[in-house]
């Protein structure tokens, strides 16, 4: 496999790495109670207008609001919810109604109960109503034909909940794609088994998985495989007969004598897109493809592989998933929590920590030890901290910009 690639930038990445990766893979039809986290393959519209006809926002009395103090008033029915009052309101009249229930005709606002006297069948109003009051307009939350939520988006419960309303029993979403994660090293062994002197326990592994979970894919875990070619294809091998659409590798793609899994990868076929990208930390990063399946190698070290994954996994994600944003600058402005020096000759990503000010903006502060085999460095994190390299010195105080953590 030629080692001739160009090193790219972050943006040169993302945007090879997008570039063939239009989604959705396919759409299924799936029941609402099975749609939250999924991405909408189509446009959901209203096949109902909400409220279909005007309804009391409380309980009171429904009446025309010129009557309120003409009088007292004559109860002539009620109206209830999934009920309502068959008859009208003339002048003069009232109907009992309840939080939900329709609005008789002739009535235009709604006099609360607090704010009523009543006496067996007649009514008298203490406080003044004006017209429309507590009354929840025919249509006001959507009508019919209407769009509602709009294809790409992530279904949220309320998302769910607004289909739900609409009667939409099911939706069109999109198929999560598949995302195998393979951990290779000699050194490396699973949390609670038995380990050598010189081995460590696995954790990348754990990010990634909850990573592709919380981009919406569907993530399995191939587990560890030691530093030989063989069990590295064989891995490779296996995530191809069980459909993934995205393979993960863990460590092994710098180029070290020990680092095999290019070698790996190129003896199962893949198309080598690139290698290398110009950022700090994660400079080796893999990109290719095997046939239909794409390939992310990220590097060892647990902050070199949780931001590459970050910033070009979740993505690839979310475009196969069908988002039109996938590919979107995600950072936000926030005030630095401590003076930072010039940029050096990569795009860094500093782990910070993440606090509002007083007066509610986001102030992020590099945590003090950024080496990128610290585990306890990324659960302190809420942000990466973004440095373009030769980036002249910040000042604390001043405006950077970040890219804020999902949990």
């Amino acid at each position: 496999m030629s080692e001739k690639k160009p090193i790219l930038s972050v943006d040169e990445a993302l945007a090879q790495i997008l570039s063939e990766a239009n989604g959705p893979l396919a759409v299924i039809d799936k029941p609402l109670s099975n749609c939250f986290g999924a991405t909408l393959a189509q446009d959901v519209f209203a096949r109902r207008t909400q409220p279909p006809k005007a309804l009391s926002a409380m309980d009171g009395y429904a009446l025309r609001a010129a009557d309120a103090f003409a009088g007292p008033l004559r109860i002539v029915g009620d109206s209830i919810a999934g009920r309502g009052f068959l008859g009208s309101c003339g002048p003069g009249e009232a109907v009992r109604i309840f939080t939900g229930a329709p609005m008789p005709a002739g009535a235009d606002s709604v006099l609360i109960q607090e704010d009523a006297r009543r006496d067996g069948d007649s009514l008298s109003a203490t406080t003044p109503v004006a017209a429309g009051a507590n009354v929840r307009a025919e249509g006001v939350d959507f009508r019919t034909g209407e769009i509602l939520l709009r294809r790409g988006r992530r279904l949220s419960p309320a998302d769910v909940a607004l289909a739900a309303t609409a009667d939409h029993a099911t939706l069109p979403v999109a198929r999560k794609p598949r995302v195998a994660v393979l951990s290779t090293g000699d050194e490396l062994v699973a949390p609670g088994a038995p380990r050598g002197d010189d081995q460590i326990v696995a954790s990348n592994a754990f990010a990634v998985l909850g990573l592709v979970e919380s981009a919406g894919g569907e993530a399995f875990d191939l587990g560890i495989v030691p530093d030989r070619t063989d069990e590295i294809e064989a891995a490779i091998a296996r995530a191809r007969r069980e459909g993934a659409d995205i393979l993960v590798t863990i460590a092994g793609a710098s180029v070290g004598d020990r680092d095999l899994v290019r070698e790996a990868l190129g003896r199962e076929g893949m198309a080598l897109s690139f290698w290398k990208v110009n950022m700090k930390p994660g400079k080796p990063l893999i990109h290719g493809q095997i046939g239909p399946m794409r390939v992310v190698g990220l590097p060892g070290n647990p902050a070199s592989a949780f931001v590459c994954a970050e910033l070009f996994l979740r993505p690839l994600i979310r475009a196969l998933s069908g988002d039109p944003l996938a590919g979107s600058d995600r950072s936000e402005p926030a005030l630095a929590g401590a003076a930072l020096p010039a940029g050096g000759a990569r795009r860094e990503y500093i782990r910070a920590s993440l606090e509002r000010d007083n007066e509610g903006r986001f102030v992020a502060t590099p945590l003090p030890d950024q080496d990128s085999s610290l585990t306890s460095a990324l659960a302190a994190s809420g942000a990466l901290l973004i440095r373009e390299a030769k980036e002249p010195r910040c000042a604390k105080g001043e405006f950077v910009r970040i890219l804020r953590l999902i949990p």
